[in-house]
């Protein structure tokens, strides 16, 4: 109970920002009167007084986070923000489920983009907006929103950025204060944000759209507000501006504020991991390319790089928007996606995955092992972009990798063992666990994953926020050890 109550005041300020975040879906409803107004105002007061009594309920209360609170607040905050967010689907959506009005919410937050939505032409643009807005204020994580913007909490906020920020490198900061970091990167993420807005407009699309693609884009979410994702537009322009956010979304943002802040691309030339996760991207587009020309899949190779390059970095990039059915692809290239959404994003950006650096920290030890043998007296330190790694950070990605890789086959065999067919579970779990979105087969980008039975729904769900918290931040909170004091 102790940990509950540590948590509860924090957690009531995160609620009550989050709530504030419905003023954008009412300014949209009031824009267009789309009849959803009432349901955004009765969530938002609904959100901000529970939040408010959690906090005033502990007033007084000592508060002071541990490390394995922080873990705990930042479980609770993405749980228990889908929940209160499901509020405006449920009431305006009568025929939805919880369990799919969960799930939505849930992909939105973790940026995953996957849905059970049909009809989103028709969606109420407020509604639409809400959807798109959850992915964005999920790419940089309400937590560190919080840590940035709410300094007044005094609640180790370096346990709530450690618990929340991606890769196994946690402990480094841009800054010599945790909540400048944390507000610097927010800075970032909002600059980018309003150029990709203004680059989606003037590229053809109308204001309402350049705004719900914005959120989706620089979230890495993949929601849209049309049926054909992007191949409503069928535009070439629209597609590169697209590609050029998503590959720089899937970049670390710490890269991107230390460029802006010393105002010099010298950051980028240095980020090895940046260096990798484009030379490999933009590799697998022009190989795909290929492969599909050779194929007979698209007459001309110029084809072929159009929507191999849009598709290959929207699913590398844990994005998942498409315009075309890649599903009817040869299934050499969709695997090849779906692998390179393992890991090819950056630490520190918005995407899913592993992260690339914990790949090239597997390929430093898997070199260090073929020296050993060669060599087995010698000296030899595992070394990324010319700095010394420590033997913990390699013991913590190893095992992290074998955590991910047992979650990954013992979801699918649940999957298989609820009815579906192999391709479908697999892929429904690869995409899930790594936040990408659409899988292949039943749960491709032409269809959605309401045809998941709710038990099914539910395993998908667990796997998006175990892919978000990075498996042990979520996976610690059952283990009885966590508990005790």
């Amino acid at each position: 109970m102790k940990p509950l109550l540590t948590v509860l005041r924090p957690l009531g300020v995160i609620g009550m920002v989050m709530s504030l975040s419905h003023l954008v879906p009412i300014a949209i409803s009031l824009h267009y009167g789309d009849g959803a107004l009432r349901a955004f105002c009765v969530s938002m007061l609904f959100n901000f007084a529970v939040a408010m009594i959690a906090f005033f309920a502990t007033r007084g209360f000592d508060y002071e986070l541990k490390p394995r609170d922080g873990m705990l607040l930042v479980v609770l905050a993405w749980t228990g923000g889908a929940a209160f967010a499901t509020l405006p689907l449920l009431m305006l959506i009568p025929e939805l489920s919880f369990t799919d009005a969960y799930f939505e919410t849930i992909s939105g937050l973790t940026t995953t983009g996957a849905t059970v939505l049909t009809d989103l032409d028709k969606l109420a643009p407020s509604l639409n907006i809400w959807r798109g807005l959850l992915v964005w204020l999920g790419g940089m994580g309400l937590i560190v929103l919080a840590v940035a913007i709410l300094p007044l909490l005094g609640v180790g906020g370096r346990q709530l950025y450690k618990a929340e920020t991606p890769g196994p490198m946690k402990d480094s900061q841009l800054t010599p204060r945790i909540t400048e970091t944390a507000k610097g990167l927010w800075e970032v993420y909002a600059f980018i944000s309003v150029l990709c807005f203004f680059a989606f407009h003037f590229a053809g699309m109308t204001w309402f759209d350049a705004l719900m693609h914005m959120f989706s884009t620089m979230g890495l979410g993949g929601f849209s507000s049309h049926d054909a994702s992007f191949g409503f537009w069928n535009s070439p322009a629209i597609e590169v501006v697209t590609i050029a956010f998503m590959l720089v979304a899937g970049i670390n943002f710490g890269t991107h504020f230390t460029a802006l802040r010393a105002r010099s691309p010298a950051a980028y030339v240095r980020d090895t991991e940046a260096g990798m996760f484009l030379l490999v991207t933009l590799a697998s587009c022009a190989g795909i390319a290929g492969y599909l020309y050779a194929m007979k899949t698209y007459p001309t190779f110029g084809e072929a790089l159009r929507f191999a390059s849009f598709n290959v970095v929207s699913i590398a990039t844990t994005t998942g928007f498409a315009n075309t059915d890649y599903n009817l692809w040869p299934l050499f290239a969709p695997l090849w996606m779906l692998f390179l959404c393992c890991f090819a994003s950056c630490s520190g950006s918005t995407g899913g995955g592993i992260k690339m650096v914990r790949a090239q920290l597997l390929y430093v030890q898997v070199n260090r092992e073929y020296l050993k043998l060669l060599h087995p007296r010698a000296v030899t330190p595992a070394k990324l972009g010319g700095q010394v790694i420590e033997n913990k950070v390699i013991f913590a990605v190893l095992a992290f990798m074998f955590v991910y890789v047992c979650c990954i086959v013992f979801m699918t065999l649940v999957m298989v063992a609820s009815g579906l067919d192999f391709i479908t579970a697999f892929s429904a779990v690869v995409a899930c666990i790594n936040n990408t979105g659409p899988g292949l087969n039943q749960v491709g980008p032409a269809t959605t994953f309401a045809v998941l039975t709710d038990f099914q729904t539910w395993v998908c769900t667990f796997a998006m926020l175990l892919g978000r918290l990075e498996l042990f931040t979520l996976l610690i909170i059952f283990t009885p050890a966590f508990w005790r004091r």
